[in-house]
């Protein structure tokens, strides 16, 4: 299996959907049926947090959320837990500065497509020396989602990033909406990556085509 073509990046990255158990108020099996019938492009199950589900249950919801991403159609990432990514045939890995160093990520993924979350120009320039198919910058703006989240990057990461050599598929991620997604998109990201303005939405699948609507450039 080849490595994802960097124009299909691109597309997926449109609207990312991510979520795990702690970041919905209904049922998360219902969450993606209505996420991927409201237009999301690309999937990732990122189970951290307070409350968040134990190794067999995160198997278990991982199992079923990705039956029903391959149903819709959509591409099935994991965050962080390259285990998991691997028993359970995940489409990819999503990978933060803090995790597994991307070089030996990629070493046991094979192919399968590898994110990397990157907040300065170094970071960027390094993960795509080791192998990354796609950047997550960010936060774009102010996010209550992440315990642990980086001082807010606005699009000049973005910018800066569009200004050098770096060609890389890039996606934005924090506190994004469908109000002011269209700035991360006219700011050079390839799409917007968001948790709960779709899993808390109280209608998730208009939720998730008003993003699609507002990245559609």
């Amino acid at each position: 299996m080849a490595r994802i073509d960097s124009q299909r990046m691109k597309e997926l990255l449109k609207v990312y959907f991510i979520m795990g158990s702690t970041n919905c108020t209904k049922n998360p099996d219902m969450v993606m049926k209505e996420a991927i019938k409201g237009g999301i492009s690309l999937f990732q199950y990122r189970e951290k947090g307070a409350g968040c589900l134990g190794r067999q249950e995160k198997y278990v919801l991982a199992e079923q959320l990705q039956r029903m991403c391959r149903t819709g159609g959509i591409p099935f990432i994991i965050n962080d837990d390259i285990e998991l990514a691997c028993e359970i045939g995940a489409d990819g890995v999503h990978i933060g500065q803090e995790d597994e160093p991307a070089e030996a990520v990629r070493e046991k993924i094979g192919d399968k497509i590898l994110g990397v979350s990157a907040h300065t120009l170094v970071e960027a320039n390094e993960a795509v020396r080791a192998g990354a198919d796609y950047l997550g910058l960010g936060p774009i703006y102010p996010t209550s989602t992440k315990a642990d989240a980086k001082a807010i990057q606005g699009m000049a990461l973005i910018q800066e990033l569009r200004e050098s050599a770096i060609t890389i598929p890039v996606v934005g991620i924090g506190g994004i909406t469908p109000h002011n997604a269209r700035a991360v998109i006219l700011a050079g990201a390839d799409g917007v990556s968001v948790i709960t303005s779709i899993s808390q939405a109280a209608d998730i699948k208009e939720a998730a085509a008003s993003l699609k609507r507002s990245v559609t450039i």
